[in-house]
């Protein structure tokens, strides 16, 4: 979904969870009014104990709390866990549980990360309550203030009522949502809408990247954990790059969470380098975190930009054109293209036949995947 531009709003750019973390409990902490979350990954640890604890302490305060979770990515969420947000008071919901009905519903999955505070403020980015996200996985969130808060509210609303949602077992409190607010737009506040996707059929998401690397003037880097770009995206990459566009990847070195897809993307490297693409790979942890930035247009959310997120999940990424968070993006940009290896070009076209057949392999297995479609 295309959303209009709303003017009015603050951005701001919340690196690594020590900043984010904090920085979002303290809003649910000082939550008066409604509470709303929608998570793709929560599972039972150190930091779902903390989520739970902060949400059932807002309930405690009177504040109405909703907690939308996928089917899928919530798998790992004990029994214990769901009973002690239910019997606090949390309204819960999942969206599509697996069930025995078609691959393609499965295989359709809640991948937003969305936070409503008193439709006032809202966050998102790539987070969600799984402990990785404490120190092992690098992530990032944006906190956002002003008028386009509501479309982010309305998102997680159209979904918290869909037919594929479906309330936990003790299903009590998943009533209805409270009244909505309405929040205030902010004196020289900056443009910004929030974009979704929601499978093939409805790709906002890419459509708005693929207009920003045709119309980029001087910049255009992506970061995302999951480089298997569709062709469309891919060829606009190494357009920019030929006419001059400094165009760079940020993407995960050897520390990655699924290796196939780090060697299915790998095989497009050679192209993109031989057009002038240039590419970083981080070295520190597993880099999660999608970002891009180009000129002073900047996009952040849960959409990794690979043709898997975009043909099956629910995705949405808030864009801002906003000189001081393009900034502050550029500046997260250079600290990670300063803790990552570039690749060279010359010697990854002398790369070892061992490299060359995983990236058959995995493209190969990618192939057929996606003829799923």
């Amino acid at each position: 979904m295309q959303n209009a531009w709303r003017e009015g709003n603050r951005f701001t750019l919340l690196p690594e969870a020590s900043c984010f973390l904090p920085a979002m409990f303290e809003a649910v902490n000082a939550a008066r009014h409604y509470v709303l979350v929608e998570l793709y990954l929560m599972e039972s640890g150190r930091l779902a104990d903390q989520v739970i604890d902060v949400l059932s302490n807002a309930v405690q305060r009177g504040v109405c709390v909703c907690l939308l979770l996928d089917g899928y990515g919530s798998m790992k969420l004990t029994n214990g866990d769901r009973q002690r947000l239910e019997q606090s008071g949390v309204q819960l919901r999942f969206f599509n549980p697996i069930g025995f009905h078609s691959l393609a519903l499965n295989l359709s999955r809640d991948h937003r990360k969305i936070v409503v505070i008193d439709g006032e403020q809202a966050f998102t980015g790539g987070f969600g309550a799984v402990d990785e996200f404490l120190n092992a996985w690098y992530e990032i969130a944006l906190r956002i203030d002003g008028p386009v808060v509501t479309d982010w509210e309305q998102l997680f609303r159209r979904l918290w009522n869909s037919r594929l949602t479906r309330a936990g077992k003790e299903g009590a409190n998943a009533g209805s949502l409270p009244e909505r607010r309405e929040p205030q737009a902010h004196p020289n506040g900056m443009p910004g809408r929030a974009m979704s996707a929601r499978g093939y059929r409805y790709q906002a998401i890419r459509h708005s990247l693929h207009d920003r690397v045709n119309r980029a003037e001087t910049r255009l880097w992506l970061c995302t954990p999951y480089f298997v770009p569709t062709f469309a995206l891919r060829r606009r990459l190494v357009r920019a790059a030929r006419r001059g566009i400094d165009v760079r990847l940020l993407l995960p070195g050897a520390k990655h969470d699924h290796p196939g897809v780090r060697f299915a993307g790998q095989r497009f490297y050679q192209s993109l380098l031989k057009a002038g693409v240039r590419i970083f790979e981080f070295q520190p942890t597993f880099i999660h975190a999608k970002f891009v930035l180009a000129d002073e247009w900047v996009s952040i959310g849960s959409c990794n930009f690979d043709h898997w997120n975009l043909h099956w999940n629910l995705e949405a990424n808030q864009e801002a054109i906003d000189p001081q968070l393009a900034a502050d993006v550029r500046q997260l940009f250079e600290r990670n293209f300063a803790a990552s290896q570039e690749v060279d070009a010359a010697a990854w076209a002398e790369r070892p036949w061992g490299q060359r057949a995983r990236e058959w392999v995995y493209g190969l297995m990618d192939g057929i995947i996606m003829r799923l479609k």
